[in-house]
């Protein structure tokens, strides 16, 4: 006998649910049932199941075991994994949509291998340029250059004496400049260095080419802003790159006051899909302060703030020197009463503060400043990379119940200069993800894109592997902090979640729940370790939504 659509959804819900009461309501519209592979619901128990039941809202109605093939095309639609997997949605939890957009449309200079491509690649792009004209890009970063240094003015000199060059670091808290850019910047000469940054300058006190962090801004102002179609456009070509890496959802950090707007727009427009959870700068604190141009796949809550620069430029604000240059201790960003006078904003308008801090001196300095204003860890702050953390920092961060919201790749690649920058010592407590879990701390794990390459994988292979793509891990590396499967993949599905308020929403496949999904060509959980960088991602869903799937 024929089964109807509720009498199997009831039978599957009074087998399969230990609370069918809490199931969504269905909304008019085809249930959708996704089948045929392996799902993992990111629970202790269920680990698996075989099915998963979609109301059209878009709310998980129930998980299931082997279904009755018994439906009409009319009253559900049957969703074949061919053999995928499904993991609850990945979200990347630290990421600029924005730079990630204009990585795609723009000069991108990730995998340069030398000073020497660089310039190469520089004497290349100018071919199209004209006269006069300024050439951009981003994505550089030196370690493993065979020259063993940065690249300088005179470097881009030699190819581009009167066109500026701007070329960003993969960090974005360094760039390097020719003359023609520095002396139009009318930073080339000696100037006053802002507080938070620096520029560089050779024993004749002219600018060499490289500038950090807040002495970057003349430069970039160089740069003609972008339009609102400009920014628009970039929002969109990043979240369907996003979408199309697998990840659901993305944790804007940085944002623009702007993008609040246009965020809303795409996504009325049925042009977003991805769901988004924006940090806004601080020009943004009223956005987020009144939850403005929210929809259901935008959250206007957080403000981004910065402690300190990045390791690799040496911005980073560390308790003692750096290794390599005992002249410097980094760069701070935020005095103590800056930081206070924030955080007693923050907490009087209901935001919640991401802290940028990698050094460990930046790391212990907003650790104490929330120890003394006593606010309870229901505000969920979070303190964006922790990646350097005094050992004596790890179970203080824990036990504030201040997020740290890291990054594996971060690891995997700093490790290469990280030794030489701080020393062997130093790196007890950097990147410590295993110490902080069992700390008690929920980490919430992200890319840092356009920084990183921004792979769901690349992330998950950093956190469980801790080597880097080749499979090397050198002295320093601490293969102890290294995670077991099943917490890399909290990492980015439960530990977002709560860091974005959406536990009771997002981040586990069960009842009741919004049907994120990220489906993969192979099993994250048990394939070897190195065939985790070769998994694809076959399917994405938001909201019940397929809004990606692989060409096949």
């Amino acid at each position: 006998m024929r089964l109807t659509i509720l009498a199997a959804l009831a039978a599957l819900a009074l087998g399969a649910c230990t609370d069918p009461q809490s199931a969504a309501p269905a909304a008019e519209g085809k249930v959708r049932v996704f089948t045929g592979g392996t799902i993992y619901t990111g629970l202790a128990d269920p680990a698996t199941v075989e099915a998963v039941i979609v109301g059209p809202d878009g709310r998980i109605l129930g998980t299931a075991p082997p279904l009755s093939q018994d439906w009409s095309e009319e009253e559900v639609e049957i969703i074949d994994l061919s053999g995928a997997v499904m993991f609850p949605g990945f979200t990347d939890a630290h990421a600029h949509l924005q730079g990630i957009g204009e990585r795609e449309l723009t000069l991108n200079l990730e995998g340069t291998a030398s000073i020497d491509e660089l310039v190469t690649r520089t004497e290349a792009e100018l071919q199209d340029l004209a006269p006069g004209a300024i050439l951009f890009g981003r994505g550089w970063i030196e370690t493993g250059w065979p020259e063993g240094r940065m690249p300088s003015a005179a470097d881009l000199d030699a190819v581009s004496p009167d066109n500026p060059v701007i070329f960003v670091r993969s960090d974005g808290h360094a760039l390097v400049a020719n003359t023609a850019a520095l002396k139009a910047a009318e930073i080339y000469d000696i100037t006053g260095d802002p507080p938070g940054g620096l520029t560089e300058r050779d024993e004749n006190y002219k600018a060499t080419g490289i500038v950090i962090d807040n002495a970057m801004m003349p430069v970039l102002a160089l740069v003609q802003d972008p339009t609102y179609d400009d920014m628009s456009k970039a929002l969109e070509v990043g979240a369907k790159t996003y979408a199309s890496r697998g990840w659901t959802g993305v944790h804007n950090m940085s944002a623009a006051r702007d993008h609040a707007r246009l965020l809303k727009a795409l996504d009325d427009e049925g042009r977003l899909p991805l769901r988004v959870y924006n940090a806004f700068d601080e020009r943004g604190f009223d956005i987020a302060k009144r939850r403005e141009f929210e929809t259901g796949r935008i959250t206007n809550r957080a403000v981004k703030i910065y402690m300190d620069g990045a390791l690799g430029s040496r911005g980073a604000l560390l308790i003692q020197p750096y290794s390599d240059r005992p002249d410097t201790s980094g760069l701070p960003l935020l005095e103590s009463g800056q930081l206070h006078n924030l955080m007693m904003d923050a907490y009087e308008d209901k935001v919640q503060l991401a802290i940028h801090a990698i050094g460990d001196l930046a790391n212990r300095r907003v650790i104490e400043k929330f120890e003394e204003l006593g606010y309870p860890a229901d505000v969920r702050w979070r303190i964006e990379h922790a990646q350097m953390l005094h050992p004596d920092d790890v179970d203080r961060l824990a036990k504030s119940g201040l997020i740290p919201s890291m990054q594996p790749s971060h690891a995997i690649g700093d490790l290469h200069f990280a030794p030489a920058r701080v020393g062997l010592d130093r790196l007890r407590g950097a990147y410590a993800w295993a110490s902080l879990l069992k700390a008690g701390a929920i980490i919430a794990g992200g890319s840092d894109a356009p920084v990183e390459v921004g792979s769901p994988t690349i992330e998950f292979y950093a956190a469980v592997a801790r080597k880097d793509l080749e499979g090397f891990s050198g002295e320093g590396w601490h293969p102890e902090e290294a995670v077991t499967r099943q917490q890399a993949l909290a990492l980015f599905t439960t530990g977002p979640a709560y860091a974005a308020f959406q536990e009771a929403d997002l981040g586990t496949i069960e009842t009741g729940k919004i049907a994120d999904f990220t489906v993969f060509d192979r099993d994250l959980m048990t394939v070897p370790e190195a065939e985790i960088l070769e998994a694809q991602p076959v399917m994405t869903v938001v909201g019940g939504e397929v809004v990606w799937r692989a060409e096949r």
